[in-house]
This record gives C-alpha cells, structure tokens and sequence, in this order.
C-alpha cells in the first residue's frame, strides 16, 4: 500500500466544480485546498489502519468523512469509491475492504500533487 505522498498518477478534479462553490475566489480556494492537503494524509492513514485491522467501524467513519471532504473538492470518482467502501463497511462486508480500499487508493493517486498544482495557480 501506498502512503499518500508516494502518490503520483492523476486524480481527476474538476475545476470548474472546484471553483464554482467559492464564486471563483481562487485565494479562499488555495486556504480549503491547504486544509485539505494537510489533513487528507492523515485520514488516509487512518483508513488504512482501520481496514488493515478489519475494523468496519472505523472504515465507515473514516469513509464517511473522506467522502464528504472529496464531495466538497469536486473529486467525484474518488467520493464514489470512498463512498462504496463506507457502504461496504456498515454492512459488514469485511470480505471486500481491502479490495475496495485497494480501488480507493488508485482514485486518489495523484490528487495531492493536483491540489498543490491549483494552490500554485490560485496564488496572486
């Protein structure tokens, strides 16, 4: 399993998505990236444990959160897989975690150095 700054395939924002919740104010968009940037590492490694640990409960906290943070940044297909492990998790379906978190993991890769890519571009 990767770690989340090891990341580097695309991640497939949509920035117009992106862009529309803050009417366009690229320096408020750069403050939510930088947040998120800085605490998405930490939920990811948080999932990782909980889903190496079999812990569905905290698979489907972890999810739940990540997926509104994805929502919220326009990163659709990520959302969509975060948001089927979460259903996996609170139906208790510990056969398929890893592998959904496995499928997770490939829709994220890359978002880290995309998010820095529109954080430099929103910098005045």
């Amino acid at each position: 399993m990767q770690e989340a700054k090891d990341l580097t395939a695309a991640a497939s924002v949509n920035l117009p998505e992106l862009l529309a919740p803050v009417d366009n104010d690229r320096e408020l968009l750069r403050d939510l990236l930088s947040i998120f940037a800085e605490e998405f590492p930490r939920y990811l490694l948080a999932l990782q444990e909980a889903v190496a640990h079999e812990d569905a409960e905290q698979v489907a906290t972890v999810s739940h959160t990540l997926k509104g943070m994805l929502s919220n940044l326009a990163v659709t297909k990520a959302a969509a897989s975060v948001g089927q492990l979460e259903q996996q998790a609170r139906v208790g379906d510990q056969s398929s975690l890893m592998q959904a978190f496995v499928a997770f993991e490939r829709d994220v890769q890359g978002l880290l150095p995309e998010m820095e890519t529109y954080m430099a571009e929103a910098h005045p």
